[in-house]
C-alpha cells in the first residue's frame, strides 16, 4: 500500500507536470499524498522535509540561478549571444547545418548562457538555417537539445552550468573535475547526437520530406548589420571560463587562488543552520558567483550603448524574475523527491539501488542507475542530480574511498548519467523547446526519444573507459 501512494504520487506529479499544472503549486499536494501510508504525521512531512529541502535547495544554488539569469538577459538584450550564434552558423554554413547549431549551442551554454536561454537565442537561426538546407523542422528540437542540454552542460570540465556545479558541495570537488572522463563522454553525446540527426535528415530527404509547411513561432529573417562582432562578443563568456578556472583552482596550481579554508569558522559560534561542513564543499559555488559576476559587469561594458537606450533594468530585472522561477521550480521538484525518499517504503528501493555497488564492486554502476531512475522521475538533471547525492552520495563516497577512487570520478559520472534521460516526456527542457519550435510531441518526440536511449549509454561507456584506464 505504502509503495502504491509512492508511485501514484510519481504518476500524478509526472502528469501535470507535463500538462503544464505548477510544479511549485502541486508538488508539496503529491508529497503529502506519497506520505499517507508512512505512519508519519503529514504536516510535519510538510513543514519539515519537505520545506527544510527546499530551503536547503535555495540557499545553497540560488546565487547561480539569479546571477547566471542575469547574465544570460544581458548577453541576450546586448546581442552579443545572437551575433556568436549568428557567426557561427555563417562560418560553417548551411551545408553544414547541424554541426553548426550544435556548436553554436554548445559554445553559448559552456560560455555560462542558461541552457533555456540558448533555446531562445539559437531557435531563429536553426529554423532559417534548416529552411534553406531543406532540413525538417522537426529534427529542431533534437538538435537544439543535443546542443544545449547534454555535452556542454553536463559533461565538459569546467562548465557553468548547475548540472556540474551540484556535486560539489557532496563531494568537495570543483567544476573541473575528471577532465578526461568529461571529454570522453562529451565527445561521445555530441557524435551520437550529430550522427543521428544526420543520419534522419538523409534518411527523410530520400522520402521527399523537407523542411515543410510551419506557420506556428517561425522567425523573420534576421537582420546582422548592426550586430556587434563576435571577437568583441565572446569578451564576457571568456571572463567567466577564466575568471572561474582561476579562482576554483581545481589544478592545485600554486599561482592560482586559494581560499582560506578556516573563513567558516566564525559564523559556527552564531549556530546559524544550513552552514557548510568545510569550505571545500563551498568554495566551486563562490568562485562561480565571483566570475559571472564579472561576466555581468563585462557585458554592461561592451553592450553600454545598448542600455543606454533600453536602460538596465530590463535585463536586470527580467534575469531576476526567471531565476526565481526556474530555482523554486526545481527546489520543489527536489523537495518532492526527498519526501519519497525518506519515507520509510522507500528504504527498500534504496537498499536495492546501493546493493548494485556491493554486487559490482564499484560505486559507478549504482551511481549511474540512481541518477537515470531520479532524473526519469523528477522531469530534470539538476533535481534529479540532487536527490540521486542526497539520499546515497555519502554511501558512494564512502565507498569510492575504500578503494582508493578520487571523488572527482563519482562527480563527472553523476553529471554524465544525467543528461541521459533528460529528455523524458514531462521535462520542463523538453516542453520548452517544443514550445519554442512551435511543434508538438507528436511531430518531434520520436527522435527525442531514440536519442534519450542512445545517450543513456554514454554513461556506461566513460565508465568502462575508466574501469579500463584508470584515467579521469
Amino acid at each position: 500500500m505504502e509503495l502504491a501512494l509512492i508511485f501514484l504520487s510519481l504518476f500524478m506529479f509526472m502528469y501535470l507536470a507535463y500538462k503544464g499544472y505548477s510544479i511549485v503549486l502541486f508538488a508539496p499536494l503529491f508529497a503529502i499524498i506519497a506520505a499517507i501510508g508512512s505512519g508519519y504525521n503529514l504536516m510535519p512531512v510538510y513543514s519539515e522535509i519537505y520545506m527544510t529541502k527546499a530551503a536547503e535547495y535555495i540557499k545553497t544554488y540560488f546565487p547561480v540561478f539569479l546571477l547566471g539569469a542575469v547574465f544570460a538577459k544581458m548577453m541576450e538584450e546586448a546581442g552579443l549571444a545572437r551575433s556568436i550564434a549568428f557567426s557561427i552558423v555563417r562560418l560553417i554554413g548551411k551545408d553544414k547545418a547541424v554541426l553548426a547549431v550544435l556548436l553554436g549551442c554548445g559554445i553559448l551554454s559552456y560560455g555560462g548562457l542558461s541552457v533555456f536561454v540558448v533555446v531562445f537565442v539559437m531557435y531563429p537561426f536553426t529554423a532559417i538555417l534548416f529552411r534553406e538546407a531543406g532540413i525538417p523542422k522537426r529534427l529542431i528540437p533534437a538538435t537544439l537539445w543535443i546542443g544545449s542540454f547534454t555535452f556542454a552542460m553536463s559533461a565538459l570540465p569546467g562548465s557553468p552550468q548547475i548540472q556540474n556545479i551540484l556535486p560539489t558541495a557532496y563531494f568537495g570537488t570543483t567544476t573541473w573535475s575528471a577532465p578526461i572522463i568529461g571529454i570522453v563522454g562529451a565527445t561521445a553525446y555530441f557524435l551520437i547526437g550529430w550522427g543521428w540527426i544526420s543520419y534522419r535528415h538523409k534518411k527523410l530527404a530520400k522520402q521527399g520530406e523537407g523542411y515543410g509547411n510551419h506557420l506556428l513561432n517561425e522567425p523573420s529573417p534576421i537582420d546582422n548589420q548592426e550586430m556587434i562582432p563576435w571577437v568583441i562578443a565572446i569578451i564576457p563568456l571568456a571572463v567567466v571560463i577564466l575568471i572561474n578556472l582561476l579562482i576554483s583552482n581545481p589544478f592545485h596550481w600554486s599561482w592560482g587562488y586559494h581560499w582560506d579554508i578556516n573563513s567558516l569558522e566564525p559564523l559556527r559560534s552564531l549556530n546559524l543552520s544550513l552552514i557548510n561542513i568545510t569550505v571545500e564543499r563551498i568554495s566551486a559555488i563562490w568562485s562561480l558567483v565571483i566570475a559571472l559576476t564579472a561576466g555581468i559587469i563585462c557585458t554592461a561594458i561592451i553592450g553600454r550603448k545598448h542600455f543606454a537606450i533600453i536602460s538596465l533594468t530590463k535585463p536586470l530585472n527580467g534575469g531576476t524574475l526567471s531565476s526565481i522561477q526556474a530555482v523554486l521550480n526545481i527546489a520543489s521538484g527536489y523537495a518532492f523527491g526527498s519526501v519519497i525518499t525518506n519515507l520509510p517504503a522507500f528504504q527498500t528501493i534504496k537498499n536495492g539501488l546501493l546493493h548494485i555497488s556491493n554486487i559490482s564492486g564499484s560505486p559507478l554502476l549504482s551511481t549511474i542507475i540512481t541518477t537515470d531512475i531520479m532524473v526519469a522521475f523528477s522531469g530534470g538533471a539538476s533535481a534529479g542530480i540532487t536527490i540521486a547525492l542526497d539520499m546515497l552520495g555519502r554511501d558512494w563516497l564512502i565507498m569510492a574511498q575504500s578503494l582508493g577512487m578520487p571523488p572527482e570520478v563519482l562527480h563527472r559520472i553523476i553529471c554524465i548519467a544525467s543528461a541521459g534521460p533528460d529528455s523524458v516526456p514531462h521535462a520542463g527542457s523538453m516542453v520548452t523547446i517544443l514550445m519554442v519550435c512551435g511543434l508538438t510531441h507528436k511531430e518531434s518526440y520520436f527522435d527525442l526519444f531514440i536519442l534519450l536511449l542512445l545517450n543513456s549509454s554514454v554513461a556506461f561507456i566513460c565508465m568502462l573507459f575508466y574501469n579500463l584506464t584508470g584515467l579521469y
